[in-house]
């Protein structure tokens, strides 16, 4: 299985979790919540960037 796969399932993981589990898209969300998901995201492009890189050589 290649590393950007295996990035994005911990991606999709990461947000399933997210949703269900700290309902980060419920209602009253607060700023904290809105960030992470932010950061969480801004994690798995440079992941996928650094995976997809390494795959090319």
């Amino acid at each position: 299985m290649s590393k950007v796969k295996i990035v994005s399932i911990v991606y999709a993981i990461g947000i399933i979790i997210g949703a269900l589990f700290f309902d980060v898209w419920g209602a009253n969300t607060t700023p904290f919540k809105t960030l992470s998901v932010f950061a969480w995201t801004v994690i798995f492009i440079i992941a996928l960037f650094y995976a997809d890189k390494k795959e090319k050589k």
